[in-house]
């Protein structure tokens, strides 16, 4: 959905969520549920998160520690992640002088405590509102009115990010401009009231709304913290070569579910390294795969090389190191093909930069025990 220009008055003024919006407290939840289901006997189900991530994640979390009694302390809570783009989108506010409030249903010790160990946050936002300092919390659009009180401005002159509806609720409520994040998969649709539906905070764009532009952007790609997996290469569905004509080594999420889940779904690219061939170019997506309407979050890697054999049981080390577009759905299989193309066409030019090209050197893919933050699991690639 494509963002309208604010009309009247400039948008000036931030307002930003907590849970589910800045904080990936959709860890929270595996991280306190998983342990309990485990020890009476059960499988987790990333699946049935969803259903306490509804509530809100941290509420859900709560919930399920006080009526089990599990031996979680409030200092673990705290020391939640940040989603991909929070940092880079809270400096970029207060670096171009952007007046920013953070708003959220949670009281306003949970808040401090939660942005306490992520430094600069804190200093960062000119009001902090929390849902015991007003009288209703959202959908109510109290929290978003006492925000732009503390800040001196008008609701006209707000631009509020939120990932739940009744935080979109509220913010239209209150007669301010909203970009809705839906933290839930598959829910797009619902969020038709905001004003701009993103995939992610990466995809926040502030010059549509008449802000400062990010200016880390090279070449139609964005370079992030880069993160690395690996495993050894094994048969698949074949999906990528017989439907694509693109042979992808798949990456199984269940095998990657802590780094699946602090990534947000889109394509990246990076460099791949098989351990008995050496080092190539290529590109990812991660996510859903709307076309294919896919059940569970997948991570299909495709090597830009033509290797005219296939090589199942080799080690395959990858480095993602740059983002180049959010998750997409397309009208047919020939415009998701293109774009696919399209997408390698980018990640080949933009690997040569030397931004990206440094990390051809990586240890980790030549050897993944070399890299502290590595992660083990399965690839996949698909037969020809």
């Amino acid at each position: 959905m494509a963002a309208p220009r604010p009309g009247g008055r400039p948008i000036s003024h931030v307002i930003l969520d907590l849970d589910g919006t800045l904080l990936n407290t959709d860890s929270i939840v595996s991280r306190v549920v998983e342990p309990f289901l485990v020890k009476n006997g059960k499988s987790w189900d990333s699946k049935k998160a969803h259903k306490l991530v509804e509530k809100t994640p941290y509420e859900a979390a709560a919930l399920v520690i006080e009526d089990y009694g599990l031996p979680y302390s409030t200092e673990e809570w705290c020391n939640i992640k940040p989603l991909p783009g929070a940092n880079r989108l809270i400096k970029h506010l207060r670096s171009n002088g952007v007046p920013t409030a953070l708003a959220s249903n949670s009281p306003r010790s949970n808040i401090e405590a939660k942005i306490s160990s992520h430094e600069g946050w804190k200093e960062s936002f000119s009001a902090i509102v929390g849902g015991d300092e007003i009288e209703k919390a959202k959908p109510s659009p109290d929290i978003f009115l006492e925000a732009a009180k503390r800040m001196n401005t008008g609701p006209s002159n707000c631009l509020v990010i939120e990932d739940s509806l009744p935080g979109v609720t509220a913010g239209k409520a209150a007669g301010m401009h909203v970009i809705a994040v839906p933290s839930i998969p598959k829910k797009t649709a619902e969020f038709s009231s905001a004003d701009e539906v993103v995939n992610s905070l990466l995809d926040v764009r502030p010059e549509k709304w008449g802000l400062p532009p990010f200016d880390d952007w090279i070449e139609g790609t964005l370079p992030i913290e880069p993160w690395f997996i690996s495993g050894p290469v094994i048969k698949g569905f074949g999906r990528g070569s017989k439907v694509l004509g693109i042979p992808t080594a798949n990456l199984p999420a269940e095998s990657f579910s802590d780094l699946v889940s602090e990534h947000t779904s889109g394509v990246y690219f990076g460099w791949a390294g098989l351990s008995t061939r050496g080092i190539y170019k290529m590109v990812m997506s991660i996510g859903w795969n709307p076309y294919f309407d896919n059940t569970e979050k997948t991570v299909e890697p495709w090597l830009l090389n033509d290797f005219g054999e296939d090589f199942y049981g080799e080690e395959l080390c990858l480095a993602i190191v740059g983002y180049i577009r959010p998750e997409a759905n397309f009208p047919s299989l020939e415009s998701l093909i293109e774009r696919i193309h399209e997408d390698g066409r980018i990640a080949e030019k933009a690997l040569d930069l030397p931004v990206y090209a440094k990390y051809k050197d990586s240890p980790y893919l030549r050897n993944p025990l070399q890299q502290a933050n590595s992660a083990n699991g399965q690839a996949e690639l698909n037969s020809k």
